[in-house]
């Protein structure tokens, strides 16, 4: 296993657990074989664990697994305040200590800010205290570190970025976003001040080996040397050292081998200018279905109503490229459910985005067009019940 530092030079295993996509049985977890799982990842060297509140049974599965064992002081846990539920200043604390209780520890080494798609999220969490809470419990030593985890464009994440000394954040990123959401852009900002970025949805969720169109499948079989479609997309962000942990949701002994075998050959800068170009040519592959010939370069914006342009196009793409359930899960975490939303409803056709666009692209008519697939009428019924209950004015209680 290979290790890059966090940010005060503690180790990280370069893969992490993601114990989100721990085996079901019977509707829960089953934790005698995540145990096999999480003892076999030890092993071979993984030490960053990541689960979240919102994971149902997920915390518990894991802190059952950590007191079996008696490993809590061999492995790094990340989890996440679900800062979308939070409506008073007193409720911070009491879903922390129902975390500490699920995972049956006193602390927490890395905890993040779950899911902020929007600036307006994190300063509701400002003015209800977090700041003093955060500086509270990592002078008790309860937290031990303190980061994010962000959906949204990457004008947004530099915002959230710059706005706090995080010690660690975490972005969706894999050799398709690389133009999206926090993107390229996003990791190096990070890296430049020094802040370590952790990487979920590598293979998004599976969809870059499982749901790959069969030419894209043609060329990675036909190409040397011989790799796994999953082996490319890990490889692709295990070259760049501005990587710290890259999450896999392991859920079988093979996996767990087979990552942890790549983890420990990929180094920084090993990939050649040869696998480089197959990574366009896979890239453009996968996006000959794409609808929108949108780069995601982002000239279009800041659009004078607040659409979120490179957000939507990206959304409408994935629904096919991938599947329809993967756009619309998008199109929700990076555009439905900010508090200042960048709908295409919101476009008055005023032609200032098309202009500048290099591909030349009918913004306003592929707006109109993708709105019709990605926000239809039943989704708009289901935001809009959602973000009442998302929005709902903070009670400041302290």
């Amino acid at each position: 296993m290979q290790y890059r530092l966090d940010r005060y030079g503690n180790p990280i295993s370069v893969l992490g657990f993601g114990c989100m996509r721990f085996t079901k049985k019977g509707g829960s977890f089953d934790v005698d074989k995540a145990e096999k799982e999480v003892l076999r990842a030890i092993e071979l060297g993984v030490n960053y664990f990541d689960t979240a509140y919102l994971y149902a049974g997920n915390e518990v599965c894991l802190g059952e697994i950590v007191s079996r064992n008696a490993i809590r002081d061999k492995i790094k846990i990340a989890t996440k305040l679900p800062q979308y539920l939070i409506a008073s200043a007193d409720s911070i604390e009491k879903y922390f200590q129902e975390e500490l209780s699920r995972l049956k520890t006193d602390y927490v080494d890395y905890y993040l800010m779950h899911m902020l798609t929007d600036i307006a999220a994190w300063e509701k969490l400002k003015k209800l205290g977090i700041e003093e809470w955060i500086t509270k419990k990592k002078a008790e030593g309860s937290i031990r570190q303190i980061g994010f985890s962000f959906h949204g464009n990457t004008e947004t994440f530099l915002e959230i970025l710059n706005d706090y000394d995080w010690d660690f954040c975490q972005i969706q990123y894999n050799y398709m976003d690389e133009n999206s959401q926090a993107g390229r852009k996003g990791l190096m900002a990070a890296a430049e001040k020094g802040i370590p970025v952790i990487i979920m949805e590598p293979l998004r969720g599976g969809k870059l080996v499982n749901l790959l169109p069969e030419k894209a499948r043609e060329l990675i079989r036909a190409h040397q040397p011989s790799r796994s479609a999953a082996e490319w997309g890990l490889r692709w962000l295990w070259d760049q050292p501005q990587v710290t942990c890259v999450l896999s949701g392991m859920n079988s002994l093979d996996m767990v081998e087979e990552n942890c075998r790549i983890a420990s050959e990929a180094d920084a800068g090993h990939l050649t200018e040869e696998d480089h170009a197959f990574y366009a040519e896979l890239k453009k592959t996968i996006n000959e279905k794409m609808r929108v010939g949108c780069t995601g370069c982002g000239y279009c914006i800041p659009c004078p109503k607040g659409v979120d342009i490179p957000g939507i196009f990206r959304s409408y793409n994935i629904m096919y490229t991938e599947s329809k359930f993967a756009g619309w899960k998008d199109y929700v975490q990076a555009i439905a459910f900010k508090q200042k939303p960048g709908f295409a409803s919101q476009c008055v056709n005023c032609g200032k985005c098309a202009s500048h666009c290099p591909q030349h692209i009918d913004i306003p008519a592929k707006l109109r067009e993708a709105e019709k697939h990605t926000y239809p009428l039943p989704n708009r019924m289901i935001v809009s019940v959602a973000r009442k209950f998302m929005f709902r004015k903070a009670k400041v209680k302290k």
